[in-house]
């Protein structure tokens, strides 16, 4: 049975203040859960309507009812499962290799689906400003499906961390050089910025190589792209030549 105190807690952890003051967060449904379980990170509690794991401490796993689980999900349909993870400390940045940086990134969604990019582009360091949707928010946590565990995501001040960088710092622009004309590098930090307005003024002064992705309908009229779709495009040429 889920006690009153367990549910105050559990959907309290929807917000960052809570997160950080219990140092948790929580998963839903079999395929996060699982992916979750099956990595480094800690598990603290795990709450499901159906005996279905294996290998899980006695005093770790609690059976119980669709209504109690639908008193502490996030969900709108809530999935057979819950389970709340100690956050883990972040890891330090590395200096070598392809790293994502997005400056502002708001939406949770968006996160989530560039989380699972850099897990399918092998990128293992994800550098976010100070200001960008917490990777911890369920809404991310659930976008991710489960690549949270394999992609180091780190917050800091993001124009302090590429003033000092020695690696090519690549960002998207309108006016940028065609990402298919060029040659890319193995190694760089790719910065992906705000769905609303881009890049930042600070971060965009900091950049040493603009790209873009052309627009090939007959118009020309479309804006932009969603952050997460230019995310994929850009992290698939990157990774392209790495591929033969």
């Amino acid at each position: 049975m889920v006690s009153k105190n367990q549910i105050k807690t559990i959907t309290g952890l929807q917000q960052k203040k809570y997160r950080k003051l219990h140092n948790l967060f929580f998963a839903e449904g079999i395929k996060v859960v699982q992916e979750l379980l099956n990595s480094n990170f800690e598990l603290q509690q795990l709450f499901t309507t159906e005996d279905i794991f294996k290998g899980i401490a006695k005093n770790k796993i609690e059976i119980i009812t669709d209504a109690e689980l639908k008193k502490i999900s996030a969900l709108t349909t809530p999935n057979t499962c819950l389970a709340l993870f100690s956050i883990p400390e972040e890891k330090p940045i590395a200096r070598t290799g392809l790293i994502v940086a997005l400056d502002d990134i708001r939406d949770p969604g968006n996160l989530g689906t560039i989380i699972r990019l850099c897990d399918w582009f092998g990128i293992a360091h994800l550098v976010c400003s100070e200001n960008c949707v917490d990777a911890y928010n369920p809404k991310v946590v659930q976008a991710t499906m489960g690549s949270l565990s394999r992609v180091n995501v780190v917050y800091t001040n993001l124009a302090d961390h590429l003033s000092k960088t020695k690696l090519p710092v690549f960002g998207t622009f309108m006016d940028g050089e065609n990402i298919y004309a060029g040659t890319l590098p193995k190694d760089g930090i790719i910065v992906m910025g705000n769905e609303a307005n881009g890049i930042s003024e600070a971060i965009e002064q900091l950049v040493t190589n603009k790209i873009a992705i052309p627009r090939f309908g007959n118009l020309q009229l479309t804006e932009s792209l969603n952050v997460a779709t230019a995310a994929a495009i850009t992290l698939s040429e990157f990774r392209r030549g790495l591929s033969s």
